[in-house]
């Protein structure tokens, strides 16, 4: 996965092991939805020629501790068919390389929100439907995912959305400008439940610095997650961080906003019981420091 794990999108293991390499249909081979496809490549032959590269950003950074297992499922037809079609249009590579232009890249200057994690991206397609004034970079690792949410743009005509391939943090740090988010969401990232791996979680102290260089005054920050113990520590490092406001004037969860879609599988964990937290925290703009981007 990336920097996220959607939970909604598929039943959550504890930590992801890599699944079957599935690559694109052959030359002249007919493409059915929903079937998966096998080809076997040669060595250093890349998956998709036009798609995602492997490894954006390769030995540029440094190996740091991610928060984020990449997995390795099959790719449909379908998707093999929108990742090699739509990449070159819709896709980003996270290569670390350069400072990206979020005007040029979407089009158009409409407020541009940062998704870290989108599972099968669609409730990244829906939240794209229903505000289309709004551009969604949706920022993921798992390829099927990526290749999923190019495909629902595409059939759904959704010039809002473009697809991020790899870390986050890189992107964060060295592709953003300041001020250049109007938003940040993490939906159901990896909870990393033994106490060993919590450093591997996301929403951590030097996380939000980095994210509120990054976000604009006023901006939100909009988290949600079905594991208990990762909402209170979410929502005590929120709180802690003197960039960040929490929306409640009580401080604590908000009810779960209406833009963001209830899941399939979202409402099968609440039937049995299962809570959902979701927080929004406002970015703030201290009286005596100058703006971010200035």
């Amino acid at each position: 996965m990336s920097d996220s794990r959607n939970a909604p999108e598929a039943p959550r293991p504890a930590e992801h092991t890599p699944g079957g390499r599935a690559g694109e249909p052959g030359a002249g081979s007919p493409h059915t939805p929903g079937v998966s496809v096998r080809h076997t490549r040669a060595k250093g032959e890349p998956r998709f020629p036009d798609g995602p590269k492997a490894d954006p950003a390769g030995s540029h950074f440094e190996r740091r501790i991610r928060s984020f297992q990449p997995r390795r499922s099959r790719v449909t037809a379908g998707q093999a068919d929108a990742l090699q079609r739509l990449w070159p249009k819709w896709g980003l590579d996270i290569d670390g390389q350069r400072v990206i232009d979020l005007g040029e890249l979407f089009g158009n200057a409409n407020p541009v929100v940062l998704e870290i994690g989108f599972g099968m991206g669609e409730a990244t397609a829906q939240m794209a439907a229903a505000d289309p004034d709004t551009n969604i970079l949706a920022v993921d690792v798992h390829t099927p995912g990526q290749g999923n949410l190019l495909n629902l743009a595409d059939q759904h005509g959704l010039p809002n959305v473009r697809v991020g391939n790899g870390d986050a943090i890189i992107l964060l740090r060295e592709m953003l400008r300041p001020d250049s988010l109007d938003g940040l969401r993490v939906y159901f990232p990896d909870p990393w439940p033994k106490k060993r791996h919590h450093k591997r979680r996301l929403i951590q102290p030097e996380f939000l610095t980095l994210a509120a260089a990054r976000i604009r005054p006023g901006g939100l920050v909009h988290c949600a997650t079905d594991w208990e113990p990762y909402a209170e520590q979410m929502l005590e490092v929120l709180t802690a961080h003197p960039d960040f406001e929490n929306t409640r004037p009580d401080g604590g969860f908000a009810p779960r906003p209406q833009f963001r879609p209830l899941t399939r599988f979202e409402g099968q964990g609440l039937d049995k019981g299962h809570v959902v937290n979701d927080l929004l925290f406002r970015r703030v703009q201290h009286h005596n420091q100058p703006p971010t981007g200035a």
